[in-house]
């Protein structure tokens, strides 16, 4: 088996889908030694990796030209042996590239739409979006061999848009060994509230600000909100202006973002994670905030309603009244009880969202496609 994944960019800056895309690989080519992955995307500063130590992969760093096309990654896929294509993302000329090369080819392809199919997202140049669907987006998507969601809601948008392909729900996955077993120690003077994500306007940041104005003083004044991520320059300087204009400067601090083991460092002293997002189509930060053992706060823009369903965490609607009743209602809760909620997280990432459980289904996913085995359940079709 011998598959190609395409992505416009894994630069360490871009966010969940890098990680992710980068992730599953780097699972599947362990789980199956006799795999063959390569992964073709455009140059970037600082690639989250350069290579997956194996041989049986490869990474090419392509350049691009006008509007992301890259002459360098069709001659790549042209004269490229692969079994089956995976592309990754929508609106952006390296996938579409890649859907059409496969047409071309009769070599069979899966998109994995990452979000960019979400009500909210569709919403954000609209225009642009419809001309690009009416132009070319429509039929990579319709003629896909099948279309890759990472949650219920996510296949509920596709079908949204009459697609009628197969739809493969299978969830992001993290490596849980990277994030210690330990049940950890969390800070508590003062107790810290965390954001950690990329700082964009869909992430709800302006929501947090506000409703933290509106939460209970009391319960409030031995917290702090951590803010990390990068973002436009100009976003964050606003969010800034909007931090001191509320007067919250010392309460609430925007910071450069961490990586690697800083990063696994941030999440495992938060009391508590927060993501009031506007869209996600899964939302990587929240799995990682509950491998560490960190009770997560997010909205129905994110599809994570077990954060109810195995007390970990609250889903809430999206807006400041229920962000506001979900800050005080966590900070209410005594740190035993903060404590066993992190522990249920813990539980729930380790038995449903591993890296390797995950890649497993991936490989089923691929061998469905390839070799017209049984239909795995995760697989909905019309």
């Amino acid at each position: 088996m011998k598959i190609n994944h395409v992505i416009t960019s894994i630069d360490i800056t871009t966010g969940g889908p890098a990680r992710s895309v980068t992730h599953l690989i780097a699972a599947m080519l362990d789980v199956d030694k006799s795999l063959h992955i390569g992964l073709d995307t455009l140059k970037s500063k600082n690639p989250i990796t350069r290579s997956f130590n194996t041989v049986n992969s490869g990474i090419r760093f392509h350049d691009a030209e006008t509007l992301q096309r890259s002459k360098s990654l069709v001659n790549s896929l042209n004269y490229s042996e692969t079994t089956l294509l995976h592309g990754h993302g929508l609106w952006q000329m390296p996938v579409h590239q890649m859907a059409k090369i496969a047409r071309q080819k009769s070599v069979p392809y899966i998109i994995t739409p990452r979000g960019m199919l979400e009500p909210w997202a569709l919403s954000q140049g609209k225009i642009k979006k419809q001309v690009a669907l009416k132009l070319f987006q429509y039929k990579d998507l319709e003629q896909a061999s099948c279309l890759h969601a990472t949650a219920p809601m996510e296949v509920k948008s596709i079908r949204a848009l009459g697609l009628k392909n197969p739809v493969a729900m299978i969830p992001n996955g993290i490596n849980v060994n990277q994030f210690p077993v330990e049940i950890p120690v969390k800070a508590t003077q003062p107790k810290r509230m965390l954001f950690l994500s990329r700082i964009h306007v869909k992430k709800g940041i302006e929501n947090l600000i506000e409703a933290w104005q509106l939460a209970d003083k009391q319960l409030k004044q031995d917290w702090v909100i951590d803010i990390y991520g990068n973002g436009e320059p100009e976003y964050i300087k606003s969010l800034k202006a909007k931090i001191k204009a509320a007067n919250l400067e010392h309460q609430i601090t925007i910071k450069p973002p961490v990586f690697d083991d800083q990063k696994t460092k941030v999440f495992r002293e938060a009391s508590v994670f927060v993501l009031p997002t506007f869209s996600e189509n899964f939302g990587i930060v929240v799995a990682e905030a509950l491998a560490s053992y960190t009770p997560v706060i997010t909205t129905k823009g994110a599809p994570w309603e077990e954060l109810n369903t195995t007390n970990c965490g609250q889903w809430i609607d999206i807006g400041v009244a229920p962000l506001v009743e979900a800050l005080n209602s966590m900070m209410a809760k005594s740190p035993v009880d903060l404590q066993q909620m992190g522990v249920n997280g813990r539980q729930l990432i380790e038995q449903k969202y591993s890296m390797q459980a995950v890649a497993k289904q991936m490989l089923a996913l691929y061998d469905w496609i390839l070799n017209k085995t049984n239909k795995p359940k995760f697989i909905d079709t019309i």
